[in-house]
């Protein structure tokens, strides 16, 4: 194999960056370990302000001839980066699950498939971009100018498709790119930029640096070139990112974290609800959508428990390549550590655990799916988010109960419901603050529609038009009517 190359569940994989269309390495590197068992899976580039210098210095010199494509020269060359997406499926597919602990099967059969729409949706929704509006005295023209080079910061929870959900609308627009994929798992983007190169996106369109957030991700934070940030991850590290965006007065869009309210009606189906609150567990509970406070109409607590048990006792924990399996491992060390202590700590103010609450015997990195009860409504397990297969679980009395509790937090990224009732399910979807509200369902996203949250939840929104509004400077060119008569 070619130097700082190493094979990943039989994919060969380079370890280094992408810059100007050439792969870079770096000095100083950093380990990575599959979350599946600990195996080691490479050494991979470090870089720093010099690596991010010298890639938004190669995106900033391919932006001109690819924002001169037009979405019409752009669209082919998008189609085709979808369809490689899609035809290696069997390669991305294993070598996620070897780095992020996700299910192989979710990732072959969704999740990879979906990172192709991500590309090829927004190469066509971009064709449709511009409007006339027609005033008394002018023909007003509204463009979609790319705007530069778009720094793109991605989360470890699902690294592949959550990348092509950025890079989609940012290439489709015309910008550059250069990626800071997630240090816990950046093996899948490095796979991403030889499938781009492969399908003939031009050198120096997308570059990836890859290093630690403190490093890397700062560099590129505040790299006075660079004309977009589009970050998701925690609350915390947006607010450094935004502090560094705003000495150049850069435009961010966040997605950032939640503490999602499940509501739960005495009018409601209670064997869909309880299908849907288990799948909060999905991928070890690592979702920033998550309904993690379960809202339980008081009369049906006990019936809705019952049927929960049942569906939670159903899932299998443990290696996420096997294809009975429906939970695998937290991401790292770390982040086991930082969920386990959010249950000591409720555990030790009083809090039950009606199943679950610790290690799991499927490994080291694998916890028990986990439902507490007797959480205080002043609690951080109440308040914050774990990021883990951690629910708690509170009864309400009325609609106006429920509407508070759902609201007492400051997240507002999503929420779930569930009733029988049409007048109800829109009186409380309009009243909870929350960037998406699921009725009766859970975890659909159409690409067409925004997606973000509200209060610490992030800034802006994602998804149809929305996702060119930021990645575009909008110009309105308003043309005196007559004036070429």
């Amino acid at each position: 194999m070619p130097p700082h190359t190493v094979e990943v569940e039989g994919v060969e994989l380079s370890t280094d960056h992408w810059i100007g269309g050439e792969r870079v390495a770096s000095a100083e590197r950093f380990a990575v370990r599959s979350p599946i068992d600990g195996t080691h899976l490479a050494e991979v580039s470090a870089g720093g302000a010099g690596e991010v210098d010298a890639a938004v210095a190669a995106a900033r010199s391919a932006f001109p001839a690819w924002a001169g494509l037009g979405p019409e020269g752009r669209a082919p060359i998008l189609r085709r980066f979808a369809e490689a997406i899609r035809d290696r499926a069997d390669e991305i597919a294993p070598v996620e699950t070897a780095d992020v602990g996700s299910l192989l099967v979710g990732n072959r059969m969704a999740v990879v498939p979906r990172a192709a729409h991500n590309i090829a949706f927004f190469a066509e929704r971009a064709l449709e971009l511009g409007e006339v509006i027609d005033s008394e005295q002018a023909l007003n023209e509204v463009r979609y100018d790319p705007s530069g080079v778009a720094a793109l910061i991605t989360p470890w929870n699902a690294p592949f498709m959550l990348t092509t959900w950025k890079l989609g609308p940012a290439l489709a627009a015309g910008s550059s790119v250069v990626l800071k994929p997630p240090e816990w798992a950046p093996l899948s983007c490095s796979l991403l930029a030889d499938i781009a190169a492969g399908a003939g996106l031009p050198p120096g369109v997308l570059n990836l640096v890859q290093g630690i957030g403190e490093d890397a991700g700062a560099a590129l934070a505040r790299h006075p070139d660079v004309a977009r940030i589009s970050f998701t991850g925690s609350t915390d590290t947006a607010r450094s990112v935004g502090r560094s965006a705003a000495l150049n007065l850069c435009p961010v869009s966040f997605e950032l974290g939640g503490k999602s309210p499940l509501l739960v009606f005495a009018d409601a189906d209670l064997d869909a609800a309880a299908q849907t609150v288990a799948a909060q567990y999905m991928n070890a509970g690592q979702v920033c959508l998550a309904g993690t406070r379960i809202l339980v109409e008081a009369e049906i607590a006990e019936a809705l428990r019952q049927k929960l048990a049942a569906a939670v006792a159903a899932l299998r924990v443990g290696d996420p390549r096997e294809p009975g399996t429906r939970m695998g491992p937290l991401i790292h060390p770390e982040h086991f550590a930082r969920v386990s202590g959010f249950v000591e700590r409720a555990r030790a103010a009083g809090a039950r655990a009606a199943w679950g609450g610790g290690r799991h015997e499927a490994g080291e990195l694998y916890f028990e799916p986990t439902l507490l009860d007797g959480v205080e409504r002043d609690s951080e397990l109440f308040r914050k988010e774990v990021f883990g297969p951690v629910l708690s679980w509170h009864t309400f009395s009325d609609e106006d109960e429920a509407v508070e509790l759902a609201n007492d937090q400051e997240y507002g990224l999503a929420a779930t419901l569930f009733s029988k009732s049409e007048e109800r399910a829109r009186r409380v979807a309009d009243r909870v603050v929350a960037g998406t509200v699921w009725v009766n369902c859970y975890f659909i996203r159409e690409l067409a529609a925004p997606f973000g949250g509200s209060r610490n939840s992030g800034i802006g929104r994602e998804g149809g038009s929305w996702s060119f509004d930021f990645f575009c400077d909008l110009k309105n060119v308003a043309v005196r009517k007559g004036s070429f008569d």
